[in-house]
């Protein structure tokens, strides 16, 4: 039981913690303290959801159907260079100064941050490959209380990262905020939405 626990929060982390549309939004969030959160609390959530439907099944559908993975994964390279590009501009856009341009006003209603949290969640077909397809094909090789366990190291991976993600950018916010920061931070998230996007292109090629 200890080693299934052990191994899917490993794993978990291994998938969660490299930076993706996820973390890029929830890293955004918490630099406003803007309902930072709600939306890891979001993204756990859908996580837990979809890694209980890999574990237990939906791997297996999704892996018998080449051609699903196929239109997953370009719907993949689509949305992570379509995310990359924002995050380009993004950067282009940020001044040189530290006050915060009309663009980075804090919206404090939580109906907004939910709906782009999820969108960024849901709408994201790379984040279907890593918690269905990946945790899901190997949670499968597990059997009875061992599979259970395994599912919820990997919940808990996604429990503790985007909780942790969020909190600590709040905290450090007036260092994340400075607009030459922002702007690393930006285009580091844009070279690795294209890099991420070309590892997926890589895989459809082999």
């Amino acid at each position: 039981m200890f080693s299934p626990l052990l191994q899917g929060l490993f794993l978990g982390a291994s998938m969660i913690i490299p930076i993706g549309a996820q973390n890029s939004h929830i890293l955004n969030q918490g630099i406003k303290k803007n309902h930072h959160f709600l939306a890891a609390s979001i993204c756990m959530l859908c996580d837990v959801t979809l890694i209980a439907l890999g574990v237990f099944g939906g791997a297996q559908l999704i892996a018998t159907s080449p051609t699903l993975v196929t239109v997953i994964s370009w719907a993949g390279i689509i949305f992570l260079l379509a995310y990359a590009s924002l995050s380009f501009r993004q950067a282009w856009l940020n001044n040189s100064t530290s006050e915060p341009s009309s663009a980075d006003k804090v919206n404090k209603k939580p109906g907004l941050v939910i709906v782009s949290t999820l969108a960024v969640t849901l709408l994201n077909p790379h984040v279907y490959l890593d918690t269905v397809l990946v945790l899901g094909s190997v949670g499968g090789q597990f059997q009875g209380n061992e599979k259970i366990a395994f599912a919820l190291g990997t919940m808990l991976a996604s429990m503790l990262w985007f909780y942790s993600l969020a909190g600590a950018a709040a905290k450090m916010s007036p260092w994340l905020n400075q607009a030459k920061v922002k702007r690393v931070i930006d285009m580091l998230v844009g070279l690795i939405m294209c890099a991420i996007a070309w590892s997926l292109f890589n895989s459809l090629a082999i």
